[in-house]
């Protein structure tokens, strides 16, 4: 989980966040409340990306979109064949 400089607009939506739950639960509980979603949201975005890569592998093929395998396209190239 890196700091990355979208990470500053994330930052600034849930302070907005907070200071708009701060008078129906306090400042203390919304700031608790606003950390949770931080990392929440960093740890679902890493975990999302990571499948992401898992799923494109060596790449996607330009013409059915599946994943690439040792340099070929599992439904492509068998057809040619």
């Amino acid at each position: 989980m890196n700091f990355e400089r979208r990470d500053i607009i994330l930052i600034v939506g849930l302070v907005f966040f907070m200071l708009g739950l701060s008078p129906f639960v306090g400042i203390a509980v919304a700031t608790i409340i606003v950390i949770v979603m931080y990392f929440g949201i960093k740890f679902y975005v890493a975990n999302r990306k990571k499948a992401i890569e898992k799923d494109v592998g060596e790449g996607i093929c330009a013409e059915c979109g599946s994943s690439i395998l040792d340099k070929k396209c599992p439904n492509c190239d068998s057809v040619g064949e």
